[in-house]
C-alpha cells in the first residue's frame, strides 16, 4: 500500500523571531529537522513527500530542501494561503496569518489519494513514531465510522527550557483509544514539572500525560470532512477573531464528542525536540550529535 508523509511547514516563525525557523540549520552537514523526519519517514516505508508551504518561502524552500529531497523521493507541493478560504467568505482586512493546522491539511486534497502522515516542520519526532504509524496506516482497520491514528508523546519530553509552549493533551482510554483532546497553551517547563500560570493561580499538568505533537495519521475520506468543518469555523470567527485557527486537534476532538471517527493511540517514548524559540537551537544541535554519536543517525544523511 502506498503511503505519503505531509509536512506542515507554512508556519511564520513568529515566536521564532521572525525567521524561517524550519529551515534553520541543524545537523553538522547544514541538515534541518525536516531531513531527520524525511530520513525517519522513508526508512519506515513511506514513499512520498508533500510539503506544504507558502508562496513566498517557495524559492528559499527548494533551495534549502525540497531540490535534494527530490533526488531521493517523489515531492510534491501543497501552497496554504491566507486568502485561500471556500466560496461566500472573504478574508478580513486586518487578518495577517494563515488559518491553522486544518486550513493545511485541505490544501493538499485532490494532492493525495493514499492514506498519509501528518507532522510539523519544526519537530523531531524519532524513529519509532515512524514505524508506528506507518505499520497502522498500512494495516487500517475496517468499522462503520472513519478510523485514523495519532502518535503520542509523553509531555516532559515535549517541554521547551525556553518558554511556554502549546500541546493538545490527550485522554486515552482503556483500549489505546483516544477519549478527548484538549489544545493547552503557555505550558512551562519548571523545576521538572509541567505548569501553566494564570492570574487565578497556577496549574499543574501530569508531566506523564500522554500529548499530540500534531502527528496524525489519516485516509482521504477525511477531507469532505476537514472541508464541512472549515466551513463551520468561518462561520463563527471570519470577522470576529482575527487570529482565530482552524486545529486540527481542536477539530477532532470536537468529531471525537460527535461520535463521528475513532482515533487510535499509537505511543512513543523517544525524546522530542524542536525549534520553537531561537534559544532551542542550540539543545537541538547538540542533541542531534548525541544520536549521531550513537549511531541513531550517519553524520551525513543522504
Amino acid at each position: 500500500m502506498k503511503t505519503a508523509l505531509v509536512i506542515m511547514a507554512a508556519g511564520m516563525g513568529s515566536r521564532f523571531g521572525g525567521g524561517i525557523k524550519q529551515l534553520e540549520p541543524v545537523g553538522p552537514n547544514g541538515e534541518i529537522i525536516m531531513d531527520y523526519s524525511i530520513h525517519d519517514a522513508l526508512e519506515a516505508g513511506f514513499d512520498r513527500i508533500i510539503f506544504v508551504i507558502r508562496h513566498d518561502l517557495e524559492e528559499d524552500f527548494k533551495e534549502v530542501i525540497g531540490n535534494r529531497i527530490e533526488k531521493i523521493a517523489p515531492v510534491t507541493y501543497a501552497f496554504q494561503e491566507l486568502s485561500d478560504v471556500p466560496e461566500g467568505f472573504s478574508v478580513p482586512a486586518d487578518r495577517k496569518k494563515p488559518w491553522g493546522t486544518g486550513q493545511a491539511i485541505l490544501s493538499i486534497r485532490g494532492l493525495v489519494e493514499e492514506p498519509f502522515l501528518v507532522i510539523n516542520a519544526d519537530d523531531y519526532y524519532g524513529k519509532e513514531a515512524f514505524k508506528e504509524a506507518y505499520s497502522y496506516l498500512t494495516n487500517l482497520p475496517s468499522a462503520d465510522i472513519m478510523q485514523i491514528c495519532m502518535v503520542s508523546f509523553v509531555l516532559k519530553n515535549t517541554l521547551s527550557d525556553n518558554g511556554g509552549v502549546t500541546r493538545g493533551v490527550c485522554e486515552v482510554d482503556g483500549h489505546g483509544m483516544l477519549a478527548d483532546i484538549e489544545e493547552t497553551h503557555n505550558i512551562e517547563k519548571e523545576d521538572g514539572k509541567a505548569v501553566i500560570h494564570k492570574e487565578d493561580g497556577d496549574v499543574f499538568l501530569d508531566v506523564d500525560s500522554p500529548v499530540s505533537m500534531n502527528m496524525w495519521g489519516i485516509t482521504p475520506e477525511f477531507f469532505e470532512i476537514l472541508k464541512t468543518g472549515f466551513d463551520e469555523f468561518l462561520e463563527k470567527t471570519e470577522s470576529t477573531d482575527l487570529k482565530a485557527e482552524y486545529l486540527l486537534p481542536t477539530m477532532i476532538g470536537d468529531l471525537l464528542s460527535d461520535g463521528k471517527l475513532e482515533v487510535k493511540v499509537l505511543q512513543s517514548h523517544d525524546q522530542w525536540f524542536g525549534v520553537t524559540y531561537k534559544e532551542d537551537k542550540e539543545s537541538v544541535t547538540v542533541a542531534l550529535r548525541g544520536l549521531i554519536e550513537e549511531g541513531v543517525y550517519p553524520s551525513k544523511l543522504f
